[in-house]
């Protein structure tokens, strides 16, 4: 015989008693538990990420909150430096007319 059509019959042989054993209850009963770890394992990183998500916006809130603060305590700041300069030129205008 042809060794190609050899490698077809045992190719052919082995392709059936796959499927048959593939499709027995114990394969399928394989098959289930390992799809029910799947999706448990699926349902935990669901979970870590929705914990990871909510922890990102309290970060992103808690950063947002300092920068305005920063901002707040810079424009107070500015003003206090403004008033000053003015109060100063005040002064000494105050004592050049005196």
């Amino acid at each position: 015989m042809n060794e190609k059509f050899c490698g077809f019959l045992w190719g052919v042989l082995f392709g059936t008693a796959g499927i048959t054993l593939l499709s027995s209850k114990d394969a399928k009963k394989a098959y289930t538990h390992v799809t029910a770890a799947v999706l448990r394992g699926k349902d935990d990183v669901v979970k870590k990420a929705t914990i990871l998500r909510e922890n990102c916006e309290d970060i992103y809130a808690d950063a947002n909150d300092i920068n305005e603060k920063r901002a707040e305590a810079e424009e107070a700041k500015i003003i206090a430096d403004a008033r000053r300069i003015v109060e100063e030129a005040d002064s000494k205008k105050a004592a050049d007319e005196a």
